[in-house]
């Protein structure tokens, strides 16, 4: 006849487990066996949002290099010239200026061609250049807002017309503005730099123009 196994002694009683006892202690460790897959799938969940964060941020372009394309606006004035009979002012006003547009512009009004460059300054402002081609004084209003001129200066060997809306109030994007009268049409400089850097653009504009002229 087998004999029968007693209930195990447990340690931190000194007795063996009543029924009542040992249902409790196995009820207990099921609970933080559960409680311990929890918390792991948590961490686990949480790992898996992080990454995909990280691959968003990664996939995702930065923004600067689509807002500030730079534009070889050079290359499109040589293109450009071809659909035009009269010189296309090129300005260098230096190699920390950028052009993020360059294109023929036909007005609506009154079918004006111009050309015209938008440079993104060293002040990171914007600063156009609209050459009107056979342009008149209601092309300048238009472009320019309806700004009021309001004094003039010589800059690079020409005489310009001032037009500061920066007390005033902005017309649009013109803070400020240059307007001169060459041998192939009306310029403009015009945009929210500062003076400073507007006489910079409307000099290198001179200087085309006179290197076209000779």
């Amino acid at each position: 006849m087998s004999r029968q196994r007693r209930p195990a002694v447990v340690a931190e009683l000194g007795r063996p487990e009543t029924p009542e006892e040992t249902a409790a202690r196995k009820a207990e460790e099921r609970r933080v066996r559960a409680s311990r897959r929890t918390t792991t799938n948590l961490w686990l969940s949480l790992l898996a949002g992080l990454a995909a964060v990280l691959v968003l941020v990664l996939l995702v372009p930065r923004g600067d290099a689509e807002l500030t394309p730079d534009i070889d606006y050079v290359a499109v004035a040589a293109d450009a010239q071809k659909d035009v009979d009269v010189p296309l002012a090129v300005p260098r006003p230096g190699s920390d200026w950028r052009a993020n547009a360059a294109e023929l512009r036909t007005s609506a009004a009154d079918d004006i061609v111009s050309w015209y460059i938008g440079f993104l300054t060293p002040g990171d402002e914007y600063l156009g250049f609209s050459q009107g081609i056979e342009a008149n004084p209601s092309w300048v209003s238009a472009l320019l807002q309806e700004s009021r001129p309001d004094s003039t200066d010589r800059i690079g060997g020409l005489e310009w017309t001032v037009y500061d809306n920066r007390e005033t109030g902005a017309r649009g994007n013109v803070e400020y503005a240059l307007v001169t009268e060459g041998p192939d049409g009306l310029y403009a400089v015009y945009g929210t730099a500062d003076p400073g850097e507007a006489a910079q653009l409307a000099a290198a504009v001179a200087e085309s123009i006179s290197g076209d002229a000779s």
